[in-house]
């Protein structure tokens, strides 16, 4: 298998990989750590703020002596946001020989990779895919620093009922991590007293949803469930505001992104729910003080969601475990799971159970005001 990884590397490589050498000069043996993520494509500001992240955490390490005396070299895969374009950008990674992947967003991306960082003997630790099933493999090297659908399809069920609404329309795009949470929440529905009137899916990427929000509203839902991504939930809520329709909208965590209300307009985003762990300018600690300040003075902005702080948790675990045991991906592996016990991260203490989950809940409830600000409620 390492074999056919390295052929199909060398057949496909077309130069999407980029490495950051970090800190003063790169020793003859740096440790290699990978950050794959979609630098390009629709997502592309996840993936850029993930990238940067991961490479100030790793300059601070390098300013500071490096990991036990050796450098750290971050190498960067483009995995566009699309599953092909993933296997590609590991295969890439393997044949640069790095001991571990951060990365990456979303949960049909991160599920096309996790044989190929396995077989290979890879770890990877995923940032923003939250798909159960991602973690029902016994996939040892595998990691994920953001929690699980099943988590926050009952975070989303509870506000759903303290919010007040009783009838709901469930709309998803059919990714993993999508239709998983859907399927979740609309389990619950029955229990808390929440009626569906509505259950579909949308195609992502495509730009016009009038004649689906058509068919919503002629089933008179008090609220609209969208568990897709924020560029689709952009244009359901402007397309929303175009028929005059009001209905309220709550989604899930992979709308946690400042580029919605850019897309949407402040107007059309007011009053937007969504569910997320908390963003960038909700953490608190000194590490992510620090991080954010660094990164602000850097890029002169913030990162544009919570997904790019996870990436640097990933990052951070990734370099405790190598303090502590090398670079030998099975012994990082089993640190990770046996002897990681509440680190403290950027977005709190991290823990992981047996099957690489992070241990915990994290979920809070947002609102966009209208300044498009996210306000936490």
């Amino acid at each position: 298998m390492r074999f056919t990884l390295f052929l199909a590397f060398t057949l496909a490589l077309v130069g999407s990989i980029t490495f950051f050498c970090t800190g003063a000069e790169a020793q003859d043996n740096p440790i290699k750590i990978g950050v794959m993520g979609p630098n390009t494509g629709s997502w592309a500001s996840e993936g850029q703020d993930m990238l940067n992240v991961v490479v100030i955490l790793a300059d601070e390490i390098n300013s500071a002596g490096g990991i036990n005396g050796r450098k750290v070299e971050i190498v960067s895969a483009d995995d566009g946001g699309d599953p092909k374009t993933a296997v590609l950008a590991a295969q890439q990674l393997y044949a640069e020989g790095v001991v571990a992947v951060v990365g990456t967003y979303g949960s049909n991306v991160t599920e096309a990779t996790q044989d190929i960082y396995d077989e290979a003997g890879i770890v990877q630790v995923a940032t923003g895919s939250t798909a159960i099933r991602l973690t029902e493999k016994g996939l040892t090297l595998f990691f994920r620093t953001c929690p699980r659908d099943d988590e926050q399809g009952r975070v989303l069920a509870r506000y759903v009922k303290e919010l007040g609404f009783k009838k709901v329309a469930v709309v998803h795009d059919n990714t993993s991590y999508s239709k998983g949470l859907a399927d979740e929440t609309r389990q619950l529905f029955a229990d808390i007293g929440v009626t569906e009137v509505f259950y579909d899916a949308i195609i992502p990427g495509d730009r016009d949803f009038t004649a689906t929000l058509t068919k919503i509203k002629a089933a008179e839902p008090d609220v609209i469930i969208f568990t897709g991504y924020y560029p689709e939930a952009a244009l359901l809520l402007r397309q929303k505001k175009d028929m005059n329709w009001d209905v309220p909208m709550i989604g899930g965590d992979a709308t946690n992104n400042l580029t919605l209300v850019q897309n949407a307009g402040e107007e059309a985003a007011a009053g937007y729910y969504f569910v997320s762990p908390p963003g960038p300018g909700d953490i608190k600690g000194e590490a992510a003080a620090k991080l954010l300040a660094t990164y602000q003075q850097k890029h002169e902005v913030y990162p544009t969601s919570v997904w790019a702080i996870l990436a640097g948790d990933a990052f951070g675990v990734i370099a405790e475990a190598i303090k502590n045991v090398g670079d030998n991906p099975e012994a990082i592996a089993q640190y990770l799971h046996n002897d990681l016990k509440d680190y403290n991260g950027l977005t709190g203490p991290i823990s992981f159970n047996e099957k690489g989950d992070r241990i915990g809940e994290v979920y809070r409830l947002y609102q966009v005001d209208p300044t498009g600000a996210f306000v936490l409620k």
